[in-house]
Formats: structure tokens, C-alpha cells, sequence
């Protein structure tokens, strides 16, 4: 299945049916009376969080959405049925914006969380509303109302609680495939990471987390070279970056991590203020005096320092506990900023 990420739909709430109208013809009612239903309520349309999701890919074959029109009204005072509601299922991490206006409709955290997108026209009444002691049989009724009806913009950020970025071929589908589950495509040139992968990570405690591995990213990546451009949204909701730089390949590993810190602060002042810890990869075939030189670049700029070799196991447990302190300390000050008002209203 692909990867995608972003989509635009439309989506129209159906419209309500119109009053009837309609007058009693009983055998033992010699004058009659206005005994017209009313039309039903359209459809509305819904968005709805999905576990069982994980990308846009089902929105490419069905880009509009449309809720069920409501019946007229009818005879005998019956009611039209109202129309069929539309639910569109979404990943959890889902960003639903208004195409034109840029307005933030929802972000979906949870699942079996429900949104109004779009909301269904009202039904008309019959002509029984508008019968007065001066206007015994009216003629009218009123038309149901139109659904509303809008584009969608949808931008979909994985939820993870650490995001792994670097240089293509810093290590990163390798060590995320070392400290989870996952199964990465792994291979000795550029880019072989096209898509984000997930993994839980199980941490001593049992305490789990995920981490999200992020295509690599070049100089000039903010604006557009490369690949790694297109997923950086799905490290902003990180509580922690991994800033994987490579110990084997060239002289001046502090260079090589400069040119990721400059691209995530161009891109994202929220990136930028991220925790960040940096890794030495490939500790075991490491040019010598570049893990001084990548430790002094992290001690210089305020991050943490660690070294591993993913292939050989050399610091990888460490870096597990590590990444679940900080992952653990971020659910703890959310928690607590969630308590604040509830405690201030007391």
C-alpha cells in the first residue's frame, strides 16, 4: 500500500426535504384540515478517528463525500425520513483544515473521536405549522434547507513519541529495525528510506514507545530537495528527536550535523526548541577523532550525547532508557499542564 499523506475532498451534507402540502379527506371530517409532514433532515457528514488506519491511501478513489438527502414530507401528517449520514474514517494524527479558508476544523488524537464536517439541511415543515384561526387551509409549506457544503484539506502526522532524523545512509532504518519491530527496506545508497517507518520500542519498565524514522534529509530540504521535506510535519509531534549522525563515512561529522540542525529550524521553530539528542552512529568503524568532534558539537549546542553501533549492539540499550526517560517526562508535564485548569476552576 502507499504511503500518502495529504489529500483534498469534498464533502456535501444532504439537503432537507420539503414540507408537503396536503389537506385531510376522512370520510367522517366534513371540513378537513391541513395535514401536510414535514421533509426530513439531510445527512450530515462526519469525520471519524481510525485505529485500524494508518494513511490517506483509501481518499485517492473517493474524493467526494456526500450525506443522503432527507424525503418530503407526506399526506396524514407523515414525516420524510431523514437522508443517510456520511462517515469518513481517518488515521488518528489526522489534520483537518478548510481548503479555502485555512480554518483548523479538528485534529484527531483518539480513537472513535467524531467531527461535524458538514451538517445536513433542515427539513421543511408541512402545511399543518401554518394553519391560524384566520387561515384554516394554507397552501403553502416550507422548502427543506441545503446541506452545507465545503473542501477539505487533510494532512495526516503520525503520532509518535520520537522522531529519528539524519543524512541519508545515517543509520536510521537500521537502528529503528535493531530497537523495534519494524522491517525497514535496508540498503548502501541514498534515499532507501521513501516512506516513514513505525516501531514500538519496549523500554526496561515494560513502559512502550514509538518511534517514527524519517526519510533522510539533504541541505536545501526545507525547500523541497529531496525527500525527507515531506515528512518532516511527522516529527512535530515528537517529544524527542534522535539527530543520527554517521561516524564512518567523512571527516567532519560536526559539519554533517549542522546541515540537519539548520534544515529543522528553517523548516520549524517547534522542531528547532525540540529535545534532541544526538547519536554517533557506527561507533565500530568510526574515523578516528570524529566522535571528539560530533561530542564537542553537541556539548557546544546544549544537546545530549550518545554513541552507538546498531549493527554490533554497542550502546543501544542506553539509548532505549534514554529516549524513555525524556518520553516519559514529556507525558508527565502534559498530564499535569491537562490538570492545571481543572484544578485552578476548583
Amino acid at each position: 500500500m502507499m504511503f500518502i499523506d495529504q489529500a483534498t475532498i469534498r464533502v456535501k451534507a444532504g439537503d432537507g426535504g420539503s414540507g408537503c402540502v396536503a389537506f385531510r379527506r376522512e370520510k367522517f371530517v366534513p371540513k378537513g384540515g391541513p395535514s401536510g409532514g414535514d421533509g426530513g433532515a439531510g445527512g450530515s457528514v462526519w469525520i471519524q478517528a481510525s485505529k485500524r488506519l494508518n494513511t490517506l491511501y483509501h481518499l485517492q478513489f473517493q474524493r467526494e463525500w456526500k450525506g443522503g438527502r432527507g424525503e418530503h414530507g407526506m399526506g396524514s401528517n407523515c414525516s420524510g425520513q431523514a437522508g443517510n449520514e456520511a462517515v469518513i474514517e481517518l488515521p488518528i494524527g489526522s489534520v483537518i483544515r478548510d481548503k479555502e479558508s485555512g480554518e483548523l476544523i479538528a485534529d484527531l488524537a483518539n480513537d472513535g473521536e467524531r467531527v461535524l464536517v458538514a451538517k445536513g439541511g433542515r427539513g421543511g415543515q408541512g402545511n399543518q405549522h401554518f394553519a391560524t384561526a384566520t387561515r384554516q387551509a394554507p397552501r403553502f409549506a416550507q422548502p427543506g434547507e441545503e446541506g452545507e457544503e465545503r473542501q477539505l484539506f487533510i494532512e495526516l502526522k503520525l503520532i509518535a513519541d520520537a522522531g529519528i532524523v539524519g543524512l541519508p545512509n545515517a543509520g536510521k532504518s537500521t537502528l529503528i529495525s535493531v530497537i523495534s519491530a519494524a522491517k525497514p527496506k535496508i540498503a548502501d545508497y541514498p534515499f532507501t528510506t521513501l516512506v516513514p517507518n513505525l516501531g514500538v520500542v519496549k523500554a526496561d519498565d515494560d513502559q512502550t514507545f514509538v518511534v517514527a524514522d524519517i526519510p533522510g534529509l539533504i541541505e536545501g530540504a526545507h525547500e523541497g530537495h529531496g525527500l525527507g521535506d515531506q515528512f518532516l510535519r511527522h516529527v512535530e509531534r515528537c517529544s524527542v528527536l534522535v539527530h543520527l549522525v554517521d561516524l564512518a563515512t567523512n571527516e567532519h561529522p560536526d559539519q554533517d550535523a549542522e546541515v540537519i540542525a539548520r534544515e529543522l529550524q528553517l523548516y520549524s521553530e517547534t522542531l528547532a526548541q525540540k529535545p534532541r539528542i544526538v547519536v554517533g552512529s557506527k561507533i565500530d568503524s568510526a574515523i578516528e577523532g570524529n566522535s571528539g568532534k560530533l561530542r564537542a558539537y553537541a556539548e557546544r549546542n546544549g544537546f545530549a550525547y550518545h554513541e552507538i553501533s546498531a549493527v554490533v549492539g554497542e550502546g543501544v540499550r542506553d539509548l532505549i532508557r534514554m529516549l524513555a526517560r525524556v518520553v516519559r517526562s514529556h507525558a508527565e508535564q502534559k498530564e499535569a499542564a491537562a490538570a492545571l485548569p481543572a484544578a485552578s476552576a476548583e
